[in-house]
């Protein structure tokens, strides 16, 4: 009892001298987080265009939605001889339809119809998308990318690492004499993006293994998107930085550049990726890519 008693005291003791400390986490500088990418299926008559726009937050804090002055995509074809020119021009202006969404798409309430009309997307095409915050201006260009269809998927019996990942077996096959990448999309931020380096013209057979909690009878929705060389590099790039860490659009662990730069006072917009400003971009991506989709019920 007197052994009991002592080793009382010096518990009591010691949680008595437990103090909460706070620590006081240098400040961040909010960047701005822009998921812009654009899925087309090229047998729907429209784009569906949806822009989100976060900010950074100070390590532990979730992204909040912000709000845009101005948000606009305009697309065309290069004229060869000089890109920075378009043989037509359209525009598509952009709105917060859903107030404190942070969702940019189409302005419902614009005097003509500003949808995107799929027959006006080809692999010539380029899109801009430029938008103002917080009287800055940001700016970004890409080309429409074509991906190859899904020819089979199931589920296979295999494990990696994990004895509850789950193994799916994916079928494509690759479009010969040309250089192709492709990012996956598997859902719930696991994103997988490959090369055809030594696949070129084949018929190719994978496994991914997939680490969410699938349960028997559920569907699982597995997308395969186009994708040029500096896309699948910043996908890439980004499933290394934040893998089991919510998704390639939260706030990643390393900062990584993508493709969308602030312009502000800049006259010439041919070398707003060039610029002495290493530090003047936006985190997250903009593309416009072909999409196909397929979904397996999980046994």
């Amino acid at each position: 009892m007197k052994r009991f008693l002592i080793t009382t005291v010096i518990c009591l003791v010691l949680m008595a001298c437990e103090d909460v400390i706070e620590v006081d986490l240098p400040p961040q500088q909010s960047k701005l987080v822009v998921n812009g990418i654009v899925r087309v299926d090229e047998s729907q008559e429209f784009v569906p265009v949806f822009i989100k726009v976060t900010e950074t937050s100070d390590f532990f804090g979730s992204n909040p939605v912000t709000n845009l002055e101005t948000a606009r995509i305009s697309y065309g074809i290069p004229i060869e001889n000089d890109p920075s020119l378009f043989e037509e021009i359209f525009f598509s202006n952009l709105a917060e339809v859903v107030p404190g969404s942070g969702i940019y798409e189409p302005d419902p309430d614009f005097t003509s119809d500003q949808r995107i009309r799929t027959q006006d997307v080809t692999p010539e095409t380029d899109f801009i998308l430029e938008f103002e915050h917080e009287g800055r201006r940001y700016f970004s260009r890409t080309t429409y990318t074509k991906a190859v269809p899904i020819e089979n998927i199931e589920q296979g019996t295999e494990t990696l690492f994990d004895e509850d990942d789950t193994e799916i077996v994916i079928t494509i096959t690759d479009v010969p004499d040309a250089e192709n990448y492709y990012v996956f999309d598997f859902g719930r931020g696991e994103f997988l993006a490959i090369e055809d380096q030594f696949l070129d013209g084949q018929r190719f057979e994978f496994s991914y293994f997939v680490e969410q909690n699938l349960e028997p009878g559920e569907e699982l929705e597995v997308s395969i998107l186009g994708a040029d060389e500096k896309f699948h590099n910043y996908i890439d790039l980004l499933v290394e930085q934040t893998a089991n860490d919510g998704g390639v659009f939260e706030t990643p662990a390393v900062t990584v550049r993508g493709n969308v730069f602030d312009v502000t006072g800049l006259d010439n917009i041919d070398i707003f990726d060039n610029v002495e400003r290493p530090n003047d971009f936006a985190l997250g991506y903009f593309a416009v890519v072909e999409e196909f989709r397929e979904t397996l019920i999980i046994e």
